[in-house]
């Protein structure tokens, strides 16, 4: 079942529409794009001051998604594990303060999913190039908390699976734009990303020439 809603009253502001794909979960088509602006110009600041770099996992390889953060915590990978830091290892500063207009998304996505009031302390931010991919995972962090997870650039398969590694997965089409949220009884469910394929964004931007940007906000504790 499908609903439509508005972001609100303008009549600039873009429609969007929300689909459920769990009893706690749900895209929501076009949430981000009233955004849009805000979040590219913010991103180009944050990449700034903390450049995307490629982790290294704790097996000793390097990943094919080159990652960086803005917030209170940074979600981090080397051969120690995966954890949360409070500063940028490269350069031993703070991670870029969260922005407004990223804290203002994320609290509005949860509550159009019909989710609890979410104040993300974290945001980790992918760069997928073409053929980049993420395999299933589920996400650390607060699990009382949801994930909302943005969509900006070239369009994406997201996998969407159930609470253990082998369960069955749908395959999402993500556009510019599209957010995913997910919390409650499927805050713990495995989901990843297909190879990138090739593309143009629908936007003219440096950061998304040839390439998918995914914002995911969490609460890292």
């Amino acid at each position: 079942m499908q609903d439509l809603f508005s972001t609100d009253d303008t009549i600039d502001s873009p429609a969007w529409e929300r689909i459920a794909i769990g009893k706690q979960a749900c895209v929501l088509r076009g949430f981000a794009l009233r955004w849009q602006q805000a979040l590219l110009d913010e991103l180009t600041h944050i990449t700034s001051q903390a450049p995307f770099r490629h982790l290294i996992t704790p097996g000793g390889r390097h990943m094919q998604v080159a990652m960086t953060n803005c917030g209170h915590f940074g979600w981090y990978s080397d051969r120690l594990g995966y954890r949360y830091v409070r500063a940028d290892p490269l350069s031993g500063q703070p991670w870029p303060a969260m922005p407004s207009s990223f804290i203002e998304l994320a609290a509005q996505a949860a509550d159009a999913a019909a989710l609890p009031a979410f104040a993300p302390n974290a945001c980790l931010i992918n760069r997928y190039t073409v053929g980049t991919r993420l395999t299933l995972h589920q996400d650390e962090g607060d699990a009382s908390q949801p994930i909302v997870s943005v969509s900006l650039g070239l369009p994406a398969i997201f996998l969407w699976g159930g609470h253990e590694r082998g369960d069955a997965t749908q395959k999402l089409p993500l556009q510019h734009g599209d957010v995913v949220v997910w919390g409650g009884v499927d805050r713990m469910r495995y989901h990843g990303v297909m190879p990138v394929k090739d593309g143009a964004s629908p936007v003219a931007h440096p950061l998304l020439a040839g390439q998918r940007i995914n914002l995911t906000f969490r609460r890292a504790g």
